[in-house]
């Protein structure tokens, strides 16, 4: 019974040495082929923009293609559930925001993923600020002037939204001012704001890269940014703070996950390709004309940074009065 046993426990021991060696083999051989980048927004969002920038540089440093797979609809969930239930290996990667690993917890009733237990964090590439912009004819050329008309006005206001970072933006925003605003919801930011531009809803809450070519093109109007200070990227515009709105300061991150359990060493050649990519001066200078602040870490800063953006948007959703959907 003993040699059963010892027969056994070799046996094991032989299978998880068999497999540590396989997973390194796999490791020393990534990539072999495509890499897939899963976004849970639509072509033409800033996160579908700033994506296929570094995607360029990324395809270069690994020598293989990099195929990126637009995934929108039930606010990232679809795309998010999706990379949560590949394999492992390096191969489907999302690329991703606050609006999946910070928001969603807070803001849907059944949530498909765990943004936490069912990834791998590998790195951050910078922050998306985002600025409220409202359609010409709504007769407001500042935050203190769009409030006074919406007091004046109540129920004629109202707010698209294309993202988490939206959502939670227009209901601070209606709840810090006092104001009676409709929430209209679309699957990413570049429908939701064609619709503001075509004056069917009054504003938004976008990043300053899908918005600003609107804006220069006089087809929307900017009023502020939703980070505490004002973004160096349209330092023109003054902050949600500056301008009268107590208690706002928004902001909308960017990174790259894996599947959980990947490998360690497929974890740390990505990230350090990514990481070389945006602290590229040329590379973040391109990609703060496509408003986005870049920069980076390690997989641990951003596995710590998730979970601290989910202690701050539980408040920011709490405080907002938003209620689970």
């Amino acid at each position: 019974m003993l040699s059963a046993l010892m027969r056994n426990l070799r046996a094991i021991g032989t299978g998880a040495l068999c497999l540590a060696a396989a997973s390194a083999a796999q490791a020393d051989n990534y990539p072999s082929r495509n890499i897939t980048l899963v976004l849970p927004f639509a072509a033409g969002s800033g996160t579908d923009t700033t994506t296929r920038l570094i995607s360029q540089h990324l395809s270069q440093a690994l020598g293989v293609g990099i195929v990126i797979e637009n995934k929108a609809g039930a606010n990232g969930m679809i795309a998010a559930t999706y990379v949560a239930r590949a394999a492992p290996d390096g191969y489907t990667l999302l690329v991703t925001t606050n609006t999946t690993h910070s928001a969603n917890p807070y803001l849907l009733k059944s949530l498909t993923y765990d943004p936490v237990k069912d990834f791998t964090p590998i790195a951050r590439t910078g922050d998306l600020p985002f600025m409220l912009v409202i359609h010409p004819e709504v007769p407001a050329k500042t935050v203190g002037e769009l409030i006074a008309y919406g007091k004046a006005n109540p129920g004629k206001l109202s707010y698209a939204s294309g993202s988490s970072s939206a959502i939670v933006s227009g209901a601070t925003f209606a709840h810090n001012a006092g104001l009676d605003l409709l929430h209209v919801p679309y699957k990413s930011s570049p429908p939701a704001l064609n619709d503001v531009m075509g004056g069917r809803v009054s504003m938004m809450f976008v990043d300053i890269l899908t918005g600003l070519p609107h804006v220069q093109g006089n087809a929307l109007r900017a009023l502020a940014v939703t980070t505490k200070d004002r973004s160096s990227l349209v330092p023109n515009l003054p902050s949600m703070q500056e301008a009268g709105v107590p208690d706002f300061d928004i902001s909308s991150w960017q990174g790259y996950f894996g599947p959980a359990g990947m490998p360690k060493e497929i974890v740390t050649r990505l990230n350090a390709e990514i990481r070389k990519i945006v602290e590229k001066p040329e590379i973040k200078a391109q990609l703060a004309t496509l408003g986005m602040d870049a920069f980076s870490g390690t997989p641990e800063q951003l596995g710590t940074f998730v979970n601290e953006q989910l202690v701050l948007w539980e408040k920011l959703i709490r405080e907002a009065g938003i209620e689970k959907q």
